[in-house]
């Protein structure tokens, strides 16, 4: 007889069914869009802010007109008009989401305004008619008196989205795509209707419904609409961290984040550099007193392991890689030939934890854990680059692997970091790795020793030193050190990264890609380059977008004579038969 009371005490009534589940759906489709507007727009502090603003508008103007009309319109049927409505307007989302998200991309507004049109079209309709739902519940409500039943009904609410929250951050986006995301929310709104409509079903009422879950069933089987990534997708996932994607193109792999590239291997010569800033990462070499006394090498920041797997291949020292992302880990060892070893080791770690933690100290640490719209502002302070100068040994070099525009209004958080890491250490040295003033890559190398090496000495050591790979071109990349006179030094109190980063959104991100033989050969001739937008420093003329959907451009470099490796890479055989090098 107890257990009785409490199941009826539970039991939800039709209303109240209906306001749980448009919480459910309202956050759910607050954090989806999170995800489906990244790629185009990145996931700063601006993105988020309009999609909370934008969710937070459009419910508010749905409470406003459902409570306009709840005292002469309020029925379950009409209720379950709205989450029909919904479930539609989901199937769109899945259609056609990512043309959209693109085609609004190109609405001239400030960089920090830009997502707004997009998130506004794709998700101010569902969450506009969701909105509807609680007025009409607490019109419904069997509740006594007005302010009881508003208080029941905010509270389902409320508990409904924070049962969206967790599904969807815990368990949806670490299992499912976003159109499979999206593809539940639609059905759970198609089932919403269903539970309000019965028992008194009319043939118009099941005919919709069925119509909408075919519909959504046809939407997700279906191709989305848009322009997708050039190549072969071998394998794509939506993890806690980012969208991931790998992509062949002919015999390069490349490793997507946040429909960015991130890495590329050549499966038929996987010790081979593919994109040229990969290369950079060998200059530490050069900027110790001894090339032998490098040991011990830091990666903060996996994505297709190039750099931990050619430390280790090549040199004769132990290399640590610590990658946050634990389905990165995965991919890597499954699509990029990452193969853990007594002189390869990697942690599944944030790597500003991993240095407060560890005891251990490095003769040279690199930095490659930053986006072109997303950068984890604990890894640019001044107090992280503190602890990675005491994990330094007196020797260390530490390598830091910005994008930016190294010149220009794009050059913004380059400089903003470069004067950072210039508080915290003796000598910093800049090597942007495409000329102009184009968002690249721009490595910026830092050192304990406050005796600065000329580019001659570089050279010098280049012709001189036994390191598996000629980077004269690299090092005619010298920089001297920019101005910074307008930009913070980044604290852990005051690390304004967003506003950094928000001159490059909507700008190119320039990838120079090398063209070696026999697993290496420099790149990058300074001959070999035309004027560019700043008029002083200048970018390949060979460049080509590779796909007109990335905002990312690629440039093959001539070759150079190659030096020959140490060693070679052991190959690997892939679990995914059609996708083996």
């Amino acid at each position: 007889m107890r257990s009785r009371r409490y199941v009826d005490a539970v039991r939800l009534s039709k209303p109240e069914l209906a306001v749980f589940v448009s919480g459910v759906a309202s956050m759910g489709l607050e954090i989806l869009a999170g995800r489906m507007i990244a790629p185009q727009f990145g996931s700063s502090i601006y993105t988020w802010g309009s999609i909370i603003g934008v969710f937070l508008a459009a419910l508010s103007y749905g409470y406003w007109r459902g409570g306009k009309q709840a005292a002469r319109m309020a029925t379950n049927g009409r209720m379950a008009r709205v989450f029909l409505l919904t479930a539609g307007y989901v199937a769109v989302l899945i259609v056609l989401g990512d043309l959209l998200v693109r085609g609004l991309a190109t609405v001239p507004l400030p960089s920090r305004f830009a997502s707004l049109p997009a998130i506004t079209l794709l998700f101010g309709p569902p969450t506009y008619l969701l909105g509807y739902v609680s007025p009409y519940a607490a019109e419904l409500s069997e509740k006594d008196g007005l302010g009881e039943a508003s208080g029941h009904v905010y509270a389902l609410g409320t508990i409904g989205s924070i049962v969206g929250a967790f599904a969807t951050t815990f368990f949806l986006i670490p299992s499912l795509g976003v159109e499979e995301i999206a593809f539940v929310f639609g059905v759970l709104s198609v089932g919403t209707a269903v539970a309000l409509l019965r028992p008194g079903w009319t043939r118009e009422n099941v005919a919709v419904s069925a119509f909408l879950l075919v519909v959504l069933v046809a939407a997700l089987a279906g191709p989305a609409l848009g322009l997708s990534v050039e190549g072969r997708v071998v394998y794509e996932t939506q993890t806690p961290y980012q969208e991931l994607q790998v992509v062949d193109r002919g015999d390069t792999r490349v490793l997507f984040l946040d429909g960015q590239k991130h890495s590329a291997m050549d499966r038929s010569d996987p010790n081979r550099h593919v994109f040229d800033y990969t290369r950079y990462f060998h200059l530490p070499l050069l900027l110790t007193d001894r090339d032998d006394e490098v040991e011990n090498v830091l990666f903060v920041g996996g994505g297709g392991f190039t750099g931990p797997k050619r430390f280790a291949n090549d040199y004769d020292a132990r290399v640590d890689a610590v990658e946050i992302d634990p389905e990165v880990i995965r991919v890597a060892k499954e699509y990029f030939r990452l193969e853990e070893s007594d002189q390869l080791n990697v942690y599944n770690a944030d790597g500003r934890e991993f240095l407060r933690e560890t005891n251990r100290t490095y003769d040279v640490i690199v930095l490659d854990a930053y986006k072109k719209d997303k950068v984890p502002f604990q890894l640019t302070t001044q107090e992280f680059m503190e602890l990675a100068k005491q994990r330094l040994d007196d020797d260390g070099v530490l390598l830091t692997n910005l994008i930016s525009a190294p010149s220009g209004p794009a050059s913004k958080f380059y400089r903003a970091e470069y004067k950072t890491i210039d508080s915290t250490f003796e000598t910093v040295y800049t090597f942007p790795t495409v000329g102009g003033a184009v968002v690249q890559n721009v490595e910026v190398i830092a050192t304990k020793n406050a005796t600065r090496v000329s580019e001659e000495t570089l050279l010098a050591r280049n012709d001189r030193r036994d390191i598996g790979i000629d980077l004269e071109s690299e090092i005619r990349n010298y920089r001297d050190p920019p101005k910074t006179s307008d930009v913070p030094v980044l604290t852990d109190d005051y690390a304004p990264v967003d506003s950094l980063l928000d001159p490059m959104v909507g700008q190119q991100y320039v990838v120079q890609e090398t063209n070696e033989s026999d697993g290496d050969a420099a790149t990058n001739d300074s001959d070999d380059v035309a004027n560019a937008t700043d008029g002083n420093e200048s970018v390949a003329s060979s460049a080509t977008v590779i796909d007109p959907s990335e905002s990312t451009v690629s440039i093959d470099a001539p070759a150079r004579p190659a030096v020959a490796p140490r060693a070679a890479v052991q190959s690997r055989t892939g679990r995914v038969v059609d996708v083996r090098a």
